[in-house]
């Protein structure tokens, strides 16, 4: 189960681009799960209650519910438009939700550890949280000049609040929380978050307000036991992640819902909520933990942190209008922050089309497979055909080496280690790609596809087989420019030709490798260009991403009479 998650913040304001990161991050690793022969389930959807949206209906004039209802729309057109392979858009409004959130409170409630008390502090509406004297500090506002106190973290407004309402025993967790992250030290990646959480658990917990007043909320569920107090919207909106698992379960049935998540997808604002009061929610219900937390750093706007009330915030729509869904997904996952925030661009979304798709894949794809002077079909047969075992995968593997023409002394040698190296370079694609998304680092792994495609261009043109093919056909029947006064023998026309078929075949290879590697960031292309190899269907699975594995392909899977369109399109004039 790969579950994104969405703030609070959805349906209280448009998306903008760091939602849209968010969704293909969390896409992208469901996709490789399925990619690798797993079963996976990909959760996402709408947090709705809590002040800030109660707030937001307000101002537009409108009740919350048909305001969130509004909202949900626009998440789920986004999802749908990004190519999210969501099996579930879960909506903290639903029935079946509330069902949920009700049964975990009284669970709670009975094992002692909700208790209802005075609560005093910095409370911000925009974070839905409280916060402690350290944790926030006074400045002064830019647009109004007035003074005011805001968190430290995330520079939204607080104010002071003393009210009466239901506590959760957090600081009951600090050991168990603190054991677990002992015991599995790549919970949170990057490394560098792990190591905030576990500082901020180590310098101690308090107790977690978990309602709020009737009278100042009233968006929300309400408490079971007591109908003048509003469930908090953290623990109300975290445990979506367990309703479309199917909690409470069937005894036999705990783990049917895909519980627990192998991966859960945050974005580094909201880690505390994820990392700390999450896992002890779990611990309190006596429920397993998520087995990852995946969390990204933010998209900056003119290296300027983006905010609706600047206007400098982008569009994800209007982006993906422009540039199509493809080109939006290769340069989020590529150039956004894991660990340190990125900065969006529109002249770096071009270049990276200009250079590393249409000038980098599609250019690689339309000299392998539009050339007259050779045929791809016939490379991949000479090389898994075992009619040629001399120079079969099993020889390919371990080493391409030709004979050496009549009249290039020396010339095999250095073929053969350029032939050679390159062969090492493909072999090792695969698991170099696996290894970054094992770490959750699909912007690595995508970086390490990037790098191939110029390898292999750089390999294309150092080793030039339109130039080998001139050299046999001047060979073959007597090329005067060159020359040559007439056919040589048909053991080095032979050799030639092996050599050619050699290079057409290692650059296939790479393509149809990439090809299978690219499903999981740019579905719709990679299909274009596995159909266009002649790959089938069932040979697009991890597994086959091994030199020499399939010896089927090489005829393009196009209806006859049709030539395959170029994999990427010029830009636009408007770009």
């Amino acid at each position: 189960m790969y579950p994104g998650k969405y703030t609070c913040a959805n349906c209280s304001t448009a998306p903008h681009v760091g939602h849209m990161y968010t969704m293909i991050l969390a896409d992208v690793m469901k996709r490789w799960a399925v990619l690798q022969g797993k079963q996976a389930i990909l959760c996402t959807g709408t947090d709705e209650h809590g002040m800030k949206i109660q707030q937001a209906a307000q101002k537009a004039e409108t009740d919350p519910k048909t305001f969130c209802d509004k909202g949900a729309e626009v998440f789920k057109s986004l999802a749908a438009q990004v190519g999210m392979s969501n099996d579930h858009f879960v909506r903290t409004t639903d029935s079946a939700h509330r069902e949920t959130v009700e049964y975990v409170w009284h669970l709670l409630d009975e094992r002692g550890l909700i208790y209802e008390s005075r609560h005093e502090g910095w409370y911000s509406v925009s974070d839905e949280t409280f916060y402690p004297e350290s944790q926030v500090h006074l400045i002064v506002d830019p647009p109004t000049g007035k003074k005011i106190m805001v968190s430290i973290e995330t520079g939204k407004e607080v104010q002071w609040t003393s009210e009466r309402n239901y506590h959760f025993r957090l600081s009951a967790f600090r050991d168990r929380l603190l054991t677990w992250y002992e015991e599995n030290p790549d919970w949170i990646t990057p490394a560098s978050r792990m190591k905030e959480v576990v500082a901020s658990v180590q310098s101690g917990l308090d107790d977690l307000s978990v309602s709020r007043p009737v009278d100042r909320l009233t968006w929300g569920i309400r408490v079971p036991t007591d109908s003048s107090q509003t469930i908090y919207v953290w623990l109300d909106a975290l445990l979506n992640y367990i309703t479309k698992a199917g909690y409470p379960w069937q005894p036999g049935n705990e783990h049917v819902g895909g519980w627990p998540a192998d991966v859960q997808v945050i974005g580094k604002d909201i880690v505390r909520f994820h990392c700390v009061y999450w896992p002890a929610f779990l611990m309190a219900l006596d429920l397993p933990l998520p087995k990852r937390i995946m969390t990204h750093a933010h998209w900056t706007l003119g290296k300027q942190k983006m905010s609706k009330s600047t206007g400098n915030v982008v569009n994800p729509f209007f982006a993906l209008d422009r540039f199509r869904l493809d080109a939006m997904r290769y340069f989020l996952v590529h150039n956004g922050g894991i660990v340190n925030d990125a900065d969006y661009d529109n002249r770096y979304i071009v270049e990276r089309y200009l250079t590393d798709l249409k000038g980098g894949l599609g250019n690689l794809v339309a000299r392998i497979l539009r050339a007259k002077t050779w045929d791809v079909r016939q490379a991949v047969e000479r090389y898994q055909s075992t009619k040629h075992l001399e120079f079969d995968c099993v020889q390919l593997q371990n080493g391409c080496r030709h004979s050496r023409p009549a009249d290039a002394d020396g010339e095999h040698a250095s073929v053969n280690r350029v032939l050679e190296n390159f062969k090492d370079v493909v072999a090792g694609l695969s698991q170099d790609v696996k290894k970054h998304m094992d770490a959750m680092e699909p912007n690595k792994a995508l970086g390490r596809i990037t790098t191939h495609i110029y390898a292999a261009n750089g390999f294309m043109q150092t080793q030039a087989p339109w130039e080998i093919a001139k050299r046999i056909q001047a060979e073959a029947y007597g090329d005067a420019k060159k020359g040559r006064g007439g056919a040589l023998s048909e053991r080095n026309i032979d050799t030639l030709k092996r050599r050619m078929d050699c290079i057409i075949y290692l650059t296939a290879e790479s393509l149809r490798i990439m090809g299978i590697l690219l499903q999981p960031f740019m579905p719709d292309k990679a299909r274009q260009l596995l159909d266009s190899l002649g790959v089938s269907l069932d040979r697009r699975e991890f597994h086959h991403a091994v030199i020499c594995g399939d010896k089927d392909y090489g005829l393009p899977s196009v209806p006859a009479g049709q030539k395959a369109p170029a994999l990427f399109m010029p830009l636009e004039s408007d770009f």
